[in-house]
């Protein structure tokens, strides 16, 4: 095992340092630090609100008035963490630079505005909150990059506005900084206005399009849903909500595998799908989060030395418990981070393959259409989906275990790299 972690170390390590070293991958990772402690604060609020069977406990009314109350804490963070990124990202890349860092962040955010629509069905004049998370992600990162680079462009020209001596500080560098994002802003108009012209209507529309539409002929094999995890782990790797694009195109075909499933339950006859929402939902993303993070998580209380994946563990296990893993995504990071690209992609794949196997030989019920609330906790959620059989609790905990030792050798390495620099500093 220590000869493969050499390896490992060997091969990952100086990719990882070029790309760290890149200035766009680095804006693009501290961009992601910026929006951390919001996506911490939110994801927690998000556990509150959604706690298990709770709707079942209290009245309806109840239920809802607790919901509304906790609501705007997810919504002000979570929902529109794209901003934040944008936001992080463009300040970051501007400073590289050396210019005034907060003049990126606000074209940035500008700019990835002016792209998006600005009406609600009939209703205009509004930014739908969507856009602004992870939906928007995509879009709002090259934005970002784009916007900052056009902004340093006109400044190296030296189009600024020169104010004479005795004028306040930051009245000058506001005045400085006018024609550059005019410039800037005014090319992000001209691109909003040509895609008006085109089916896609939007840019945002255009990126969601191409994307989508070749998922849709997908379907419910094995094959098929390997395919479609590994798109879901690319996607997040990139920084793009995986989850949410592939559930907006494969929700239908697998909720009506769902009622297949759970009609069939009802009538005591045999399920006929392996491949169902339920299968999704609490067999991979049910333990810990897109990713099955959890299993990281209990690693890094296992392994862990140094004081960042340490914290690290402390803030993202609560949350991971019940299937909110924002933080572990952002805070260790997987985006971008060549060091967890192979356990990433690797982990869910090989959980997919011993579940599909082991529910088709009839090891392990099939799951039996019941809707389990996403952020039940790991064993609980299995034991449910299957028609509350201890085998589908089970299987979820050998699927934990699985993809701990898939991820152990390589957070080893991440962990000791970050300990070393931690040393270093």
């Amino acid at each position: 095992m220590n000869k493969f972690m050499e390896v490992l170390e060997n091969i990952l390590l100086p990719i990882a340092e070029k790309l760290n070293n890149n200035r766009y991958l680095a804006a693009l990772r501290d961009g992601f630090m910026v929006a951390l402690p919001l996506i911490i604060f939110g994801s927690i609020f998000v556990v509150i609100a959604n706690f298990p069977f709770l709707d079942k406990m209290i009245s309806e009314d109840a239920y809802a008035a607790y919901q509304n109350a906790l609501g705007p804490a997810s919504a002000a963070t979570l929902s529109i963490m794209g901003l934040f990124v944008i936001m992080g990202i463009g300040y970051k890349l501007t400073q590289h630079y050396g210019l005034e860092a907060i003049y990126g962040a606000v074209v940035g955010v500008a700019s990835f505005l002016i792209l998006n629509p600005q009406e609600l069905g009939e209703v205009t004049g509004v930014i739908p909150t969507a856009i602004l998370g992870a939906q928007g992600m995509f879009l709002g990162i090259f934005t970002a990059f784009i916007s900052a680079e056009l902004y340093r462009f006109f400044v190296k020209k030296n189009w600024t506005i020169k104010m004479p001596p005795g004028v306040p500080d930051s009245v000058s560098r506001s005045f400085s900084a006018l024609i550059p994002i005019t410039l800037t802003l005014t090319i992000f108009l001209i691109i909003r206005i040509l895609f008006s012209f085109t089916p896609f209507e939007t840019v945002q529309n255009f990126i969601y399009t191409i994307i989508q539409e070749p998922l849709t002929a997908l379907g419910s094999s094995l094959p098929a849903t390997i395919v479609v995890v590994l798109l879901i782990q690319l996607f997040w790797f990139f920084g793009l909500h995986g989850q949410i694009i592939m559930n907006s195109v494969l929700d239908p075909i697998w909720y009506a595998l769902n009622d297949q499933n759970f009609s069939a339950f009802q009538a005591g006859t045999e399920l006929p799908n392996v491949i169902t929402k339920q299968f999704m939902d609490t067999f991979l993303v049910g333990m810990g989060g897109t990713g099955m993070t959890l299993g990281v998580v209990i690693l890094i209380f296992l392994i862990g030395k140094s004081r960042q994946t340490k914290e690290l563990g402390k803030l993202g296990g609560p949350a991971g418990i019940f299937n909110v893993n924002e933080p572990i995504i952002f805070g260790l990071p997987i985006i971008m981070n060549p060091l967890v690209l192979i356990p990433w992609l690797l982990a869910p794949v090989v959980v997919t393959i011993i579940t599909y196997l082991t529910m088709s030989a009839g090891i392990v019920p099939k799951p039996a259409g019941i809707i389990v609330p996403w952020t039940t906790p790991i064993g609980i959620s299995g034991f449910l989906a299957t028609g509350n059989d201890w085998r589908g609790a089970a299987l979820q905990i050998f699927n934990l275990l699985v993809v701990m030792v898939i991820w152990w050798p390589f957070l080893k390495v991440l962990d000791k790299n970050y300990y070393e620099t931690e040393k270093k500093g």
